[in-house]
């Protein structure tokens, strides 16, 4: 078969134009390649060739006021795995129960982690002990995605004794990320969950670093190191507070294993937080790592509620340390002065309405005047000076003077003070098959009644006593002073309330603790509280407040709440 020469010409020229249009396409995707798109599929392979391992900052240190350790970070160790898919993450869970015991409840954990964020590595162990990670680097050949890191772990060494204002820091929840996503938060993390861990969680967590291992077409672990320069965590500065760490504990020890409660100690003119403690105290140490289910039950279901703060949470009536209240809403109406006697003696009760309101001293006080009422907590005395203000007045003098207001302390968890905000409009809500003005005045001038304040709130208000009305915000943290003026009365009626709470503690309710050497201002006081122990007896609230010098106030005002049977 034979081609004209015009045809051969024409096919060669055809055949020309698609080898050079195949060879432009082919130039043009190399270049496309190798320069367009050379950043971009450099990252692709990077990614596919490198594993990103997450490095925990550590966090802050907090110290006390001296310098001692409230919170450290000590060496910790964490297991996690790298995986392609759930499946493969199962697979990898089984073989490692063949060498170390992992529970179900670590396996599902697991799980959900990976489900939270595909992209890191699973933690299985976030805080593994030595004999675990030994063993597993023995069997390193057998495990090559598994991944053994040390990590900074959460310590308290002053354990239970800090437990009321330290809190706790615990894995991030699904709800938490996406509360902080916006943070930069991710799955696995570490976040603080209680006490100044959470209220300073900006400030305490630091930047995580990052470590880059190689893998191979697998997703198998073939280079640990050197694979790219690795980015190294920042930790985060140190927290400083006003806490008196020994205070704290003297605090503590005070308590022991019995008592149900809580105390608070205040610089009465900085607000500095030296010390506050509930009781039953929970070890902040024990919720690292996870809290075993056990533990958590047997607290859940404690009668004493050792997982309720009560030196912010609890609501407790104050009883009579609330009686100075009444007395500076009638000092401030000019009602009452520090000599007068009210017209009815105290024989150990006081007729209203047909029926006897009791003191808690039955053989009564006689005709004191306010400084001697004070001294000796005469409720009849001040079931008189209360009907004289008025329920209105002390109601709207009580909101005046915070007890119906957080203190605004620097704690994720404060809760408000239980108190009335007007009258009548309060009482005929709660009330609304009547109610009677006499009444309710009668118990609220003894710290009765609806009154409901907290531990911190009452160290707050004699905060105030002890400067001449100025009210100090507490703060746990080192932070500037801010005050406000919470009451005015003249020099003379401070000194003379000063000198009444000091005759508390020379001659009257609190005179067994006075201190050898010390003037100390100071009130007790006793509250029903509704609740009744196994012999049908009734365990009442039992406070006591005080600040020291009486003078010139320097050490801390001390405010304790406990359950048990108390005479005032």
């Amino acid at each position: 078969m034979s081609f004209h020469p015009n045809d051969v010409i024409r096919r060669g020229r055809a055949a020309s134009v698609i080898v050079c249009g195949v060879l432009v396409f082919l130039l043009s995707a190399f270049f496309r390649t190798q320069v367009v798109k050379n950043k971009q599929l450099l990252t692709q392979s990077e990614e596919n060739r490198l594993r990103q391992i997450p490095l925990p900052a550590p966090r802050g240190l907090i110290y006390d006021r001296n310098n001692k350790l409230i919170a450290d970070n000590a060496v910790g160790y964490s297991i996690a795995v790298l995986t392609e898919n759930e499946d493969s993450l199962r697979a990898n869970m089984t073989r490692l129960r063949g060498t170390i015991a992992i529970s179900n409840r670590q396996v599902e954990q697991a799980i959900q982690r990976y489900r939270k964020d595909r992209g890191r590595p699973v933690v299985i162990l976030p805080d593994a002990s030595f004999d675990i990670i030994s063993m597993l680097e023995e069997h390193r050949i057998d495990y090559p995605n598994l991944i053994i890191q040390s990590a900074p772990k959460r310590i308290y060494p002053a354990g239970k004794a800090v437990g009321a204002f330290a809190g706790y820091i615990g894995e991030i929840t699904e709800d938490e990320l996406s509360k902080y996503s916006a943070d930069g938060y991710k799955a696995g993390q570490q976040i603080g969950k209680q006490g100044l861990e959470k209220q300073y969680e900006q400030e305490l967590r630091g930047r995580e670093g990052a470590q880059f291992v190689e893998v191979d077409s697998r997703g198998r672990i073939v280079n640990r190191s050197g694979a790219r320069p690795d980015i190294p965590p920042i930790a985060a500065p140190p927290l400083k507070t006003n806490i008196d760490l020994d205070l704290q504990t003297f605090i503590e020890g005070l308590f022991g294993d019995t008592l149900s409660g809580g105390a608070v100690a205040l610089d009465p003119k900085t607000g500095g937080v030296l010390a506050i403690y509930s009781s039953p105290a929970v070890d902040p140490n024990r919720w690292i790592g996870g809290i075993p289910k056990s533990y958590y039950d047997s607290l859940n279901n404690d009668p004493r509620r050792p997982l309720y703060n009560k030196a912010i949470q609890g609501a407790y009536a104050p009883g009579s340390t609330w009686k100075l209240a009444t007395a500076l809403v009638g000092l401030q109406d000019s009602v009452i002065g520090f000599e007068d006697r009210m017209p009815a003696p105290c024989t150990g009760f006081y007729y209203y309405g047909n029926r006897p309101w009791r003191c808690w001293d039955k053989n009564g006080h006689g005709n004191p005047n306010l400084t001697q009422a004070i001294a000796q907590s005469c409720d009849v005395y001040f079931y008189q000076l209360g009907l004289k203000v008025g329920l209105s007045r002390l109601v709207a003098g009580g909101v005046k003077l915070g007890f119906r207001s957080k203190t605004g302390i620097d704690l994720p968890e404060e809760k408000p003070p239980l108190f009335p905000d007007r009258v009548p409009e309060y009482f005929n809500q709660k009330y609304p098959r009547g109610w009677t003005q006499g009444a309710h005045a009668l118990n609220l001038s003894i710290g009765q009644g609806d009154n409901s304040q907290t531990i911190l709130n009452m160290a707050r208000f004699y905060a105030a006593l002890a400067t001449n009305g100025l009210s100090p915000t507490p703060h746990i943290a080192v932070a500037k002073t801010e005050t406000t003026r919470q009451f005015e009365l003249s020099p003379d009626q401070f000194n003379l309330l000063r000198a009444a709470l000091v005759g508390v503690v020379t001659s009257g309710t609190a005179a067994a603790s006075a201190i050898k050497g010390i003037q100390m201002a100071g009130k007790t006081g006793t509250a029903q509280s509704g609740h009744f122990n196994a012999n049908n007896v009734e365990l009442n609230f039992a406070w006591f407040t005080g600040f020291a010098p009486a003078d010139e106030p320097k050490m801390p005002i001390v405010s304790g709440e406990c359950s048990r049977r108390s005479s005032l």
